[in-house]
């Protein structure tokens, strides 16, 4: 079977920050969340030899946990946002053009 090339539109190539770039416009909140989870393992690994007597198990699930926070979050806000600007901008709009 012959696909008609007029119908297949190949996928854009780019390179992975031409891809964040793109995400980043559609959902600014995606940067925000790998932001905040590349600063908090950051953080975890810096902190890891002034952990004390703390388990070094112990330390990197505080660390994750708290790397999920930031991520999680970001993903909270940004569904706040969409649901704001969708349900509450949209139909302050509809009623002054009517």
């Amino acid at each position: 079977m012959v696909m008609d090339e007029s119908q297949w539109v190949p996928e854009r190539e780019g390179t992975v920050s031409t891809k964040l770039l793109q995400k980043a416009g559609v959902a600014p909140f995606v940067p925000v969340g790998l932001g905040g989870f590349a600063m908090v393992a950051a953080y975890g690994l810096y902190r890891l030899k002034a952990r004390g007597k703390m388990k070094m198990s112990v330390h990197l699930i505080h660390t994750r946990v708290a790397a999920q926070a930031c991520v999680v979050g970001a993903i909270m806000l940004g569904a706040t946002y969409t649901m704001y600007k969708d349900y509450l901008l949209k139909p302050a709009a509809d009623r002054a053009q009517k």
